[in-house]
């Protein structure tokens, strides 16, 4: 069994990959800063997830994942994403707090209590944020969607996904109605003045910066297709 450090790393190296479109290799100070540490112990400990055959490491370019160490990664991700959506649905706990409670619930769950925890939540796709859920078997839907930043203009959409899951952030969607499964309209983008101006269902207007319009993903609305 791999331990939670490994188990960690492994996660954000997916992570990370998936920002740079899941083929590019991550170079070791890309990967220390997101894991908050220096770069020795980064390469360090990559050296020895290497040797254990979970990633390929090239000490001028950087590291990426091998498919076995891809299949440990989604198995953390389905285990913390699940446990933040049963702290959100069973305990009742707000969508703004889980996520650093599921980083440490994520390693003491066992498999046998995630698959109880995935009946009861009714083999859900999706957790508070709209992040995928992996299946057991290790897949996922992870397409990647548009936001409210590059999204068609006056066209009703759908928000899928929160990028950003700091507190302060989620705070901020819930207050302005941009949960996932809310329906907007983007009405207009100033580019100059870094601002996009959004109708949320039947809310008066709001407007958003583009940074954090960037943070949030949608879909065209099925019904307007």
């Amino acid at each position: 069994m791999a331990s939670s450090t490994v188990e960690n790393y492994l996660k954000q190296l997916y992570l990370e990959q998936r920002a740079s479109n899941g083929s590019k290799v991550v170079p070791t100070g890309r990967l220390a800063a997101a894991m908050g540490v220096v770069p020795g112990t980064a390469t360090s400990m990559v050296k020895a997830l290497a040797d254990s055959g979970l990633v390929e490491y090239e000490s001028r370019a950087g590291v990426r994942l091998t498919s076995r160490g891809e299949q440990l990664a989604l198995h953390v991700l389905r285990r913390h994403r699940l446990v933040e959506l049963f702290l959100v649905k069973v305990l009742g706990l707000d969508w703004s707090i889980v996520h650093e409670e599921a980083d440490a619930l994520e390693h003491a769950v066992s498999d046998r209590v995630i698959d109880r925890i995935d009946a009861l939540l009714g083999h859900p796709t999706a957790d508070p944020h709209g992040d995928p859920i992996p299946t057991g078997k290790g897949q996922m839907d992870d397409t990647r969607r548009t936001s409210l930043a590059d999204c068609e203009l006056k066209k009703s959409q759908r928000v899928t996904r929160v990028l950003d899951q700091g507190p302060e952030f989620l705070r901020f969607v819930e207050r302005q109605g941009l949960m996932p499964g809310a329906m907007v309209v983007v009405e207009s983008r100033e580019t100059a003045a870094q601002a996009v101006q959004v109708r949320v269902g039947k809310r008066a207007g709001a407007s958003l910066g583009l940074a954090a319009a960037e943070k949030i993903l949608v879909e065209p609305d099925s019904d307007t297709k």
